[in-house]
């Protein structure tokens, strides 16, 4: 039986399986929890500001009401505020171990770092590369359910994003996952395709508060989610020769430059309509809207969240806005089409 460790965000799991514990994305449990404004709670009431980000202070109230005794924290490539969250935890008497992606893509600079949390583990590199080729097969489903989502129109955006997400810590069992997603697959390969004339949306910005709520919304007004950036970022899509590699090759943690790139990509190959770009309140991510803007020539819906876990009546509104939106747009480029043929 593994000992479990914590994760506040996507890690090299490589290193912590070789470790010989089983990796726990503390973020899926909070949002999945039956009742994540418990969580809040715990936080607000152990003295986390109300202006703090939602994500922060549902980790801690998940280490607070769980067995975890020890979290990886990723201190350098995501949450600015999980450095002060390491030293809160530590204070609760949890073991708090800094990991921090270099500032740049550089294979050296993450080979280091690799390198580094594996002698904090008590492991290898060579035994992490070795549990690489075991998690290959996790990896490769992943990749081929998102292609059945934006190829073939067989999985939904909520299904994409389910688990692409849960490819952070392959839900707790990595051989069950694999299973598990390649029954999926199979049962997939059998349904009836998603209409043609459903919009296609792309949605970029870290995994949301509202859930499952956001892409079933999406669905009713006639749009689907083709795209989850940072979700299939998550499955690793390119791997590279090597772990330093791969995690390399993972944009999230580095210049949003590195993102764009995979972004327009990404637009580009899965011909998408329109763009939804969630923002955390009180999130440093949130500035980078502003170089979305500019360099995505699409549609693009900008959302915020904070702690209302649903979406209310407010991002309905906005979101059948949009929708509607481009779809007025896409009619009107066929009725210009028309008129130039006459």
């Amino acid at each position: 039986m593994r000992n479990k460790i914590g994760i506040t965000t996507t890690v090299p799991v490589e290193v912590l399986l070789a470790a010989g514990y089983q990796p726990v994305d503390l973020n899926n449990l909070f949002i999945y929890d039956p009742s994540p404004g418990r969580l809040v709670t715990v936080a607000e009431r152990a003295g986390f500001p109300l202006n703090c980000c939602t994500w922060i202070k549902g980790i801690y109230g998940v280490c607070q009401q769980s067995d975890i005794d020890t979290v990886i924290c990723v201190t350098g490539g995501d949450c600015s505020n999980t450095r002060m969250l390491m030293e809160v935890l530590r204070l609760k008497g949890i073991k708090a171990i800094p990991f921090a992606y270099p500032d740049e893509p550089d294979v050296d600079k993450v080979y280091l770092a690799l390198e580094d949390l594996a002698g904090r583990l008590g492991t290898t590199l060579a035994a992490a590369s070795r549990v690489r080729d075991e998690l290959a097969p996790c990896r490769h489903l992943a990749c081929q359910l998102d292609r059945l989502t934006w190829q073939q129109g067989l999985v939904s955006g909520l299904e994409n994003h389910l688990w692409l997400v849960s490819a952070s810590d392959f839900n707790q069992d990595w051989q069950k996952y694999r299973n598990q997603l390649q029954e999926l697959i199979t049962s997939c390969q059998q349904r009836i395709p998603y209409p043609e004339d459903m919009l296609r949306l792309a949605y970029i910005g870290v995994p949301s508060v509202y859930g499952r709520d956001l892409y079933r919304y999406v669905e009713r007004n006639g749009a689907r989610v083709v795209f989850n950036e940072i979700q299939r970022q998550f499955a690793m899509p390119e791997p590279g020769d090597s772990l330093a590699e791969q995690y390399a090759n993972y944009t999230y943690p580095y210049s949003i430059h590195q993102r764009l790139k995979d972004i327009a990509a990404e637009l580009n190959r899965r011909r998408i309509d329109g763009v939804i770009h969630y923002v955390q309140a009180f999130c440093h991510r949130g500035i980078g809207d502003i170089i979305f803007r500019d360099a995505l020539k699409l549609p693009m819906l900008t959302l915020e969240g904070n702690d209302d876990f649903y979406v209310n009546p407010h991002v309905k509104t906005r979101i059948e806005a949009f929708i509607d939106m481009i779809k007025r747009g896409k009619k009107g480029l066929r009725y210009s089409g028309q008129a130039l043929k006459k």
